[in-house]
């Protein structure tokens, strides 16, 4: 039973569709699912096509207006819903914790996150520079600016359901462009807050709107077939990606993709054991798992392989598993039961092949999708969860005997999107982590999402980069001008 408090977060969020500044309802809904119970936390309008279209022709009608705002005016709108969801932390939190699962210490966290886009670009949006030069043959002068790239469209999943968010509108804005966001339809309740978060802050009405709906198809599709949409941002699975990325080629949309991710998390053998299982735990566990940047396979040098596992195991086998309320918890239910399947097929896999389950390996009995803790040694070559992503809160350890054969291991995958390597040996570390291929790497640390970092992977796990300086370049256009006097 929900408490007093669950109830009024919930019900003061909007649960239409955010369309030219207005929540518009229709005559269908969509439940929203408690993943802590299973059962409907509340029932949001089930948007398609036709609010798709009304949305991209709010988007299309104010981007000429939104691209000619001064650029601290929109650094300003930016940095006042900043302050919003600073103020309005613990109430944001508890939302998120209720239609995603995860603790709310973690919400908490993921709230601060997502809030930094919005204040970091704030900084941005005046940081638009060109450049001005004399030819090379002196005859003339070479101009350049940068212009906001147009009507975006953003597609986000459920497991960081703000900061994926924040993550796309906040550079978006910043750079002049208009938004028609679909946010996930297990997780829709955090963006519709942050959407009238925006409006509240004087956003004009068109410059954000916001459709969820049952079929992402129905809504997706016919904004990628209209010529007024320029950009695609799309945060989710390789698979899905690789056909928006199709979708998208017939208008040459301008696309950034995050996709899937099967990050190495490699120990030497002079690193620090318990700094490393430290930072595992934090690389493995944060967001009960599911996240593209987890260590989703640990590669641990035979001569060290056993205590760290050893380590791990007790760490992880003494967190406590329960609803994201409650303050002790530490583990949340995974998103749904097709989530919780996933994972225990891939422990099972292994476990069949051979695999060590040191803690965890079994389903949590009652209401709920739980799934605890799991930690399995003795990884064989052939074992799914080498290649596939868990998404969920499993640790493989698989060992290795020299630095060669780790990096090969490493690098064995078709994604690219983090690794984490935790050595004493300053050589070794950057011989390492040139190595790697991937976009991101955490060197003796389990942690490596900043704003101020450029977030992106390589390979089969996308292109383009979110947050930093590098994030507002994936909303601009560059127009260069040849000048004679």
């Amino acid at each position: 039973m929900s408490s007093a408090l669950e109830q009024d977060v919930v019900a003061r969020v909007p649960k239409g569709a955010l369309i030219g500044g207005n929540w518009i309802d229709t005559d269908r809904t969509l439940d929203v699912i408690d993943p802590s119970t299973g059962e409907p936390l509340c029932a949001i309008t089930d948007a398609g096509e036709a609010e798709a279209l009304a949305a991209l022709d709010a988007a299309a009608a104010t981007q000429s207006e939104w691209a000619q705002t001064a650029p601290r005016d929109r650094g300003e709108i930016l940095r006042s819903v900043y302050e919003q969801m600073t103020a309005r932390l613990d109430e944001l939190a508890l939302l998120m914790t209720l239609e995603m699962g995860k603790p709310v210490s973690e919400s908490r966290a993921e709230v601060a996150y997502a809030a930094d886009f919005f204040r970091w670009f704030s900084e941005e949006a005046v940081r638009i520079n060109g450049r001005y030069s004399t030819l090379t043959n002196g005859v003339g002068r070479l101009l350049t600016m940068k212009q906001p790239v147009g009507p975006c469209v953003f597609v986000t999943p459920w497991n960081f359901p703000a900061a994926m968010a924040t993550r796309k509108i906040g550079p978006a804005l910043a750079a002049g462009c208009t938004v028609i966001m679909k946010p996930a339809k297990e997780t829709p309740l955090s963006a519709f807050a942050i959407g009238a978060m925006l409006v509240e802050a004087g956003l004009p009405a068109g410059v954000v709107n916001i459709v969820c709906g049952s079929s992402a198809s129905q809504i997706v599709g016919p904004l990628l077939k209209d010529p007024r949409v320029r950009k695609l941002s799309f945060t989710g699975s390789t698979e899905v990606g690789r056909e928006l990325i199709k979708q998208a080629a017939d208008n040459v949309l301008n696309v950034s993709m995050e996709l899937g991710g099967n990050a190495p998390f490699i120990v030497h053998e002079d690193a620090d054991i318990d700094a490393a299982v430290d930072g595992a735990v934090l690389a493995k566990m944060r967001n009960n798992g599911e996240a593209c940047t987890a260590a989703n396979r640990f590669h641990a040098h035979e001569s060290i392989a056993t205590e760290f596992g050893e380590k791990l195991a007790s760490r992880l086998g003494a967190m406590k598993v329960g609803r994201g309320t409650d303050p002790d918890s530490e583990v949340g239910p995974l998103i749904n039961e097709s989530q919780r399947e996933i994972v225990e097929g891939l422990v099972a896999d292994a476990e069949g092949k051979g695999g060590n389950v040191l803690t965890g390996g079994q389903r949590l009995d009652g209401a709920g999708f739980y799934y605890p803790p799991t930690v399995i040694g003795d990884l064989t070559d052939d074992a799914a969860i080498l290649t596939d992503e868990v998404f969920g809160p499993v640790a493989p350890i698989k060992s290795f005997s020299t630095e060669q054969e780790a990096i090969d291991a490493a690098n064995a995958t078709e994604y690219g999107l983090a690794a984490y390597v935790y050595t004493e040996d300053l050589g070794r570390a950057f011989r390492t982590i040139e190595a790697l291929e991937t976009g991101m790497v955490g060197l003796n640390r389990g942690v490596i999402s900043n704003p101020a970092a450029p977030f992106g992977g390589i390979k089969q796990s996308g292109f383009g980069r979110e947050g930093g300086s590098e994030g507002i370049e994936e909303y601009l256009e560059i127009k260069y001008v040849g000048m004679d006097f």
